[in-house]
């Protein structure tokens, strides 16, 4: 799948999660893609958490 369908995929969940069951579960499909997009990041290698962790505590490096 490219990213197009997955994109397409994500927004019509969404839109159909507003309109069914509501905004507050709009948010709660919303957030659970995100973290889920997360984590997939991570198991493929293509996230660094120890980076990502060190960019949340104001810690940069040039390399």
């Amino acid at each position: 799948m490219n990213a197009s369908v997955i994109g397409g995929a994500t927004a019509a969940t969404l839109a159909l999660t507003w309109i069914v069951l509501g905004f507050w579960a709009f948010v709660l499909v919303a957030v659970a893609i995100l973290v889920g997009a997360g984590i997939g990041r991570i198991l493929d290698g293509r996230l660094d958490v120890r980076a990502l962790a060190d960019a949340f505590r104001g810690r940069r490096s040039s390399s």
